[in-house]
């Protein structure tokens, strides 16, 4: 299913949520990150504050829904972003690590695998990323499809 598609079954059920979509997949392993996403498993994520201006992104808002896809472009479904913070690299916990779902679950591995990530994505930014590093952590929540 496209996104716009699944846009428009949602809004049926939801119609304030307006016509305004954002889509996007997961940059690593979109595939199994989006489904931990639909069976309910990650309800968390994390990316570089930094490459938000890099990029001319706005930062994630909480209040606002996000259509995640896989790495075909196919929609999977559809979250509700509830809480946004930022914070340095070294203060990310363990509670947020859990939430992402990934791997253990433990900080540890959340803290070896988004350390090599950042750090080659800044160094491909022409920046360098160091354990200060502000991040943006999100939380979400499903909400469609509805049956999963």
């Amino acid at each position: 299913m496209q996104a716009k598609e699944m846009w428009a079954a949602y809004k049926k059920i939801k119609p304030e949520i307006g016509d305004e979509l954002d889509a996007w997949s997961f940059g690593v392993e979109a595939d199994s990150l989006a489904d931990l996403v639909l069976r309910g498993q990650k309800t968390a994520t994390a990316s570089s504050y930094d490459l938000y201006a890099v990029d001319g992104e706005p930062l994630p808002q909480a209040g606002t829904f996000d259509v995640i896809l896989d790495s075909q472009g196919e929609a999977i479904c559809i979250v509700e972003v509830t809480k946004v913070t930022v914070l340095p690299f070294h203060q990310v916990s363990k509670e947020h690590a859990f939430k992402e779902g990934e791997g253990d679950k433990s900080l540890t591995y959340w803290r070896e695998v988004h350390r090599s990530l950042f750090s080659l994505w800044h160094k491909e930014a022409g920046l360098s990323f160091t354990e200060d590093s502000q991040v943006v952590l999100e939380e979400f929540r499903r909400v469609y499809p509805l049956d999963k």
